[in-house]
Order: structure tokens, then C-alpha cells, then sequence
């Protein structure tokens, strides 16, 4: 069998030599042969097909570690694999491109204010689950929570006062990993069971409060609207005649299912958490 040198073989494979040396390294594309004195690379022809496919996978951003999932693959599901990935790049422009029309808007004109309405809020039983995650992993936490707690079998409470929600401890992107907390109201009644069936998540009270929040539409569950939603709560609150701190960080509450749901469907939204007023505290 030809082997080929590590210069002839990038050119055939389109790769610098460069490449190749830290495509060996991780293990994606390794020589046929490698000289144990000199350390000489040799490759042989069969390797091109490989070679061909890391390049172009380059070509369009994958990360290396996702390239040798899919070159494992076999040639269907590596399609299928390819498609995926493609999927998730888009789904991450659209956002991106929603985040940059909302920084222009906002360097342009200042933030376009969206509509503040403020509801009371009972003190509650939580069962909740605090977790790192960045902006690509939010999705995922999101459905196995949803999946795990919103099977029928886990006690829940009725109206606004039972809708599962997000508190944001701390800034979700591709750099940071929050934390975030999903919170699920249940019954008093039910604690003790759910602390005995779940003993991995936590059980924990949240006051009586007020909440001033923006509601979302369907259309508008996005991250640009979503820092907008922020913005106009922190101008209102700072807007009040004795300028309102909130309880702790910002929450997102989710009333509806996006599923088939129209895009003008209200369906989440971000809260502030307030203290109540007086009269109110003291009953």
C-alpha cells in the first residue's frame, strides 16, 4: 500500500499540514504510519475520504469534538447528524441577529418600553432545582424538567400561582453558565412526598410578594425580547415615586405550551419580584 507524505497528502486532502498534525493529536484523522524514530506522518489514499469530510465540516464551523461524532458515523446517520447541526447554527443566528437589531434599536433610540402590570402572589411551597448551564444547554434543562415534574403525577396549584418558572441567579449565554433555578409550586400538603420521591432536587418556601412583570407572546419568546422585557422593568421600577428593589434576581414564568401555539399567543412572563406594600404585609 502507498503511503503518502504528510505535504502530498494535505494537498490532496485540502488540509494544511498544520492541521493534520493537530487532527493526529485528537485522535480525528491518524496516520497510517508514523515513524517511531523520526516521527514522520504517512497517509495512505483510503484516508482521503475522511480528510475530505473534517475540511468541509471546517468549512461550516463545527466544533472538532462534534467532527469525530459524526465521521463515526455511518453515512446516513452522519447525514442526518449534519443536518442536525445545521439546524442548531441557524436556530443560533436567527437569535443572534434578534440580539443585534435589538442593540441597534437601543444605541439608536434608548429601549422601546413595553407594557407593567403588577400582581400579588401568595407565599408558596416550591420543589425547585438549581443547575450551571450556558445558553445552549437552557433548552435541555428546560424539557427534562418539564418532562420529569409535568407527567400528571406531581401535585400542582391552579392558576398563575402554579406556573413552573426560571429565576436567573446569575447571566445565561455562551460565556456564562448562570445559575439558573426551575421552580414548580406544589401543595403544602404535598412536600413531604415530593421531598421523599425527588430527594435530588430541593424543597423550599417563597414569600408572599408582588411581582411586576412584561408579558410574552409566542413570537416573542426570544433573547433580544427577553433583555428587552429586563430593561423595561428596571426603567419602571427606577420610574416609581420611591423607586422599587427588587426581592432578588428576575424570574421568567411559563403559563402556556409554545406547542402549535399561535404567535401572538401570550404564553411567558419576566418577572421582577417586589416587596409587598405595607398595608398589605400587615394584612
Amino acid at each position: 500500500m502507498e503511503l503518502w507524505t504528510i505535504g502530498a497528502f494535505a494537498r490532496a486532502a485540502r488540509l494544511s499540514p498544520k492541521a493534520l498534525r493537530l487532527y493526529d493529536e485528537l485522535h480525528l484523522l491518524v496516520p497510517a504510519h508514523t515513524d517511531p524514530v523520526s516521527g514522520y506522518r504517512r497517509y495512505s489514499q483510503d484516508q482521503l475520504v475522511r480528510a475530505r469530510l473534517v475540511a468541509r465540516l471546517r468549512r461550516v464551523g463545527m466544533p472538532l469534538a462534534r467532527i469525530r461524532e459524526v465521521c463515526d458515523l455511518p453515512r446516513g446517520e452522519a447525514a442526518k447528524a449534519v443536518a442536525a447541526y445545521w439546524d442548531e447554527v441557524e436556530a443560533e443566528q436567527r437569535q443572534r441577529r434578534d440580539v443585534v437589531r435589538f442593540l441597534v434599536d437601543t444605541l439608536s433610540e434608548g429601549t422601546t418600553m413595553l407594557p407593567v402590570a403588577v400582581r400579588e402572589m401568595p407565599a408558596r411551597t416550591m420543589i425547585c432545582s438549581l443547575r450551571h448551564v450556558t445558553g445552549a444547554e437552557v433548552n435541555e434543562f428546560t424539557t427534562g424538567m418539564v418532562l420529569r415534574l409535568g407527567d400528571g403525577t406531581v401535585p400542582s396549584l391552579s392558576g398563575m400561582e402554579g406556573a413552573p418558572f426560571f429565576i436567573y441567579h446569575g447571566e445565561v449565554d455562551q460565556d456564562s453558565d448562570g445559575p439558573i433555578e426551575w421552580c414548580r409550586p406544589i401543595p403544602d400538603e404535598a412536600a413531604e412526598a415530593m421531598a421523599a420521591r425527588f430527594p435530588d432536587l430541593t424543597i423550599r418556601q417563597d414569600p408572599a410578594h408582588r411581582e411586576a412583570y412584561v408579558r410574552l407572546t409566542r413570537s416573542e419568546l426570544t433573547p433580544a425580547d427577553g433583555m428587552r422585557a429586563g430593561e423595561t422593568l428596571e426603567a419602571w421600577m427606577n420610574g416609581q415615586p420611591e423607586p422599587s428593589v427588587p426581592l432578588g434576581p428576575f424570574r421568567q414564568v411559563f403559563f402556556g405550551d409554545p406547542r402549535g401555539a399561535a404567535p401572538d399567543t401570550p404564553l411567558s412572563d419576566v418577572v421582577a419580584p417586589l416587596p409587598l406594600l405595607p398595608a398589605t404585609a400587615a394584612g
